[in-house]
């Protein structure tokens, strides 16, 4: 059987989404620096562990976690929070579609999910929460998509998330936790090299070797700067310890 060209919607495997999960919880959490006081629950506080627990696997905290989504945007279609996660679970459940061999159901489950996810973005374009899942989802799935212009689409877009995402947070940046400054920093280089801008790509490197001394992050980097990506991924360092 000949696997049809899906075109604009891109299917995202399970296992890479799965791979971005404990990624995306640190960039959600990112909002506020280390040591400031809690504010009160956000509603991707709420979802967000249903959603982990999907991606790896449950399909009954999935269901609950899309269930959420759905009721809230049943009331409140405009709650940016609830549209991105919505959007993500529909990118994972089209990686499921796709491995069933099912790419209608994949196709239109990524072009909702990417639909979601956009529209999260421009209702609220400064919201940290959203547009990280967004932007982390993008990354994730853009190397994965056979229609490489649109990857590359996906992948500028990617980009220009974490770099809003750094402008906001540059004031705390060095009151982050090291797994936040370094996922952010080296998602910016990796970002960069996948779009083959080396300059920015290594502007980032140098900055991660300068500010983050004596780390994961610092090693990966410098091995960056001799070897380039040969030398192994940027990002994940320090999600997936065995």
């Amino acid at each position: 059987m000949t696997r049809p060209k899906l075109g604009a919607p891109v299917v995202v495997t399970a296992l890479v989404l799965a791979t971005f999960v404990l990624k995306m919880l640190v960039f959600a959490a990112a909002s506020g620096a280390q040591g400031t006081p809690a504010p009160p629950p956000r509603f991707d506080e709420i979802v967000r562990a249903d959603f982990f627990a999907g991606f790896r696997g449950d399909a009954a905290r999935l269901e609950r976690g899309m269930k959420l989504c759905e009721d809230e945007l049943a009331t409140n279609p405009t709650n940016a929070d609830a549209l991105v996660w919505h959007g993500a679970g529909l990118m994972f459940m089209a990686g499921q579609a796709g491995q069933r061999q099912d790419f209608a159901t994949a196709t239109e489950r990524a072009r909702r999910g990417r639909a979601e996810m956009d529209r999260a973005d421009q209702i609220a374009p400064d919201s940290l929460s959203v547009m990280l899942v967004r932007a982390v989802t993008l990354s994730a799935s853009a190397p994965n998509v056979r229609d490489r212009a649109q990857g590359r689409i996906m992948q500028e877009s990617a980009v220009a998330g974490f770099e809003r995402a750094l402008a906001i947070q540059t004031p705390t940046l060095d009151r982050l936790s090291e797994h936040s400054r370094g996922e952010l920093l080296a998602g910016l280089a990796e970002g960069w090299a996948r779009l083959g801008d080396t300059e920015r790509s290594r502007g980032y490197l140098e900055r991660i070797v300068k500010e983050m001394p004596d780390t994961r992050y610092q090693a990966r980097a410098r091995a960056w700067l001799e070897d380039g990506p040969q030398a192994g991924p940027m990002t994940c360092l320090t999600c997936h310890r065995q």
